[in-house]
């Protein structure tokens, strides 16, 4: 998860563990998807235990997650028989809020139902003076804003892409040049939320320009070229905000995320050919201390991704020792290198050598794994065992990648030997 959005579920359930005793009650969460597994750890190591997850999904019936089983919505009636007001209280992660909540009370719940997210604060459902007064305000920063890109670069289709995630914004980059192509587009300027997107979208083409805003501008943009219906303006994302609802597909048919950005956000034909990243990518300064073809480059961190179990890599690290490879943690940050490893924090421009030089990576599957995609290495992505968002398909179904070796699901012991 990011960390703008793990500190606002944190700051979140604080406010509401000032609320109420939650020792004293059962706690539910509804939806069973990565927020939802990252609010049980968070729970976890502030020392409570999850009752349960709620979620309609027959296929996901019976699964668990340390501990915590996923029961039908209906069947909270059954857990709690006394008093649901004072004896239990449902956290909702999940994007649904509304319509979880609009479920519960229709199947007469009568306990506090609090959300640990806002994944889409367009959605405001309120019609208090002060909400008006606040979405009022962030539209007219929004036109203001829109209005000052408009001069800063005249003429130029205004591309906003709102979510930090590594895997969109390569998604987004490989199949915009055909999207130009059919609507006629000579120019633009990609809106993003942090450097790190700057730095992708530029190694497909270094030319392109690029503005980095800070989450609550480019939203008030986002706002505002919604409500002005500015016609060269567009939102290249599937998820947010909600405004051609692909989400409902995948609960009749598995669509793997780059052909939802193909077909359900450019409109393009499948099969479309993507762009491929053609800026020289940069030489990592400490590249000839690195074993040629005898290392092993770790990524064991995402920000949006279920955390895999630490007993894997340490096997795996175990393994490629023994081998006599010698092991890097990429790290950024505060992170912490794997035991057995040494951290090295190339820029997203300097990876590719790094992996070309040693030989191997091995990473959870994130949009890191994206940018790796067209290196010439040994690649393994390691699946968490998920479900993507509130739908049946697991993380593999929608995540998988053609230009890697081996895609695992990582939920027993992996023989690396076999790989």
């Amino acid at each position: 998860m990011e960390k703008s959005r793990y500190k606002e579920m944190e700051d979140n359930l604080s406010s509401i563990m000032d609320e109420f005793k939650l020792t004293d009650r059962k706690i539910f969460l509804f939806g069973h998807c990565n927020a939802t597994l990252e609010a049980i750890d968070l729970l976890l190591k502030k020392g409570f235990q999850v009752e349960a997850i709620l979620d309609n999904s027959l296929d996901k019936q019976g699964v668990r997650y340390k501990g915590v089983r996923v029961v039908y919505p209906q069947q909270l009636s059954d857990i709690v028989t006394d008093n649901p007001k004072e004896t239990s209280i449902v956290l909702i992660a999940s994007r649904f809020y509304a319509a979880m909540k609009k479920q519960l009370r229709d199947l007469g719940y009568e306990g506090p139902v609090r959300k640990l997210i806002d994944h889409n604060s367009y959605a405001d459902y309120s019609l208090s003076d002060e909400t008006i007064a606040r979405m009022t305000d962030r539209e007219k920063n929004g036109e203001e804003l829109l209005l000052g890109l408009g001069r800063k670069y005249p003429g130029c289709f205004k591309v906003f892409c709102p979510f930090n995630a590594l895997g969109d914004i390569y998604f987004m980059a490989s199949y915009y040049p055909a999207f130009a192509k059919t609507r006629g587009i000579k120019s633009q300027v990609f809106c993003v939320p942090s450097m790190s997107l700057a730095d992708v979208i530029r190694m497909f083409d270094e030319n392109y320009q690029v503005e980095v805003f800070e989450q609550k501008d480019l939203d008030a943009l986002i706002q505002a070229a919604l409500y002005t219906n500015d016609k060269n303006s567009f939102i290249a994302h599937q998820d947010r905000p909600y405004v051609v609802n692909l989400h409902k597909a995948l609960y009749i048919k598995k669509i793997p995320l780059e052909l939802v950005y193909c077909c359900g956000v450019y409109g393009l034909p499948k099969g479309t050919e993507t762009a491929k990243p053609k800026a020289v990518p940069a030489k990592y300064s400490g590249l000839e201390s690195i074993p040629k073809g005898r290392a092993v480059i770790f990524s064991p961190f995402a920000k949006s991704v279920t955390a895999i179990d630490d007993k894997i890599w340490q096997d795996a690290v175990s393994y490629y020792n023994s081998e006599g490879y010698k092991c890097y943690t990429n790290v950024v940050g505060d992170e912490k290198p794997l035991d057995g490893t040494e951290p090295i924090s190339p820029s997203i421009f300097e990876l590719g050598s790094v992996v070309e030089r040693a030989g191997t990576f091995i990473g959870i599957r994130s949009g890191l794994c994206d940018i790796l995609r067209e290196v010439n290495a040994k690649k393994i992505a390691l699946y968490p065992d998920y479900f993507y968002s509130d739908t049946k398909w697991k993380a593999i179904d929608m995540y998988y990648l053609e230009q890697f070796d081996h895609n695992v699901v990582a939920t027993e012991s992996i023989e690396w030997e076999r790989l």
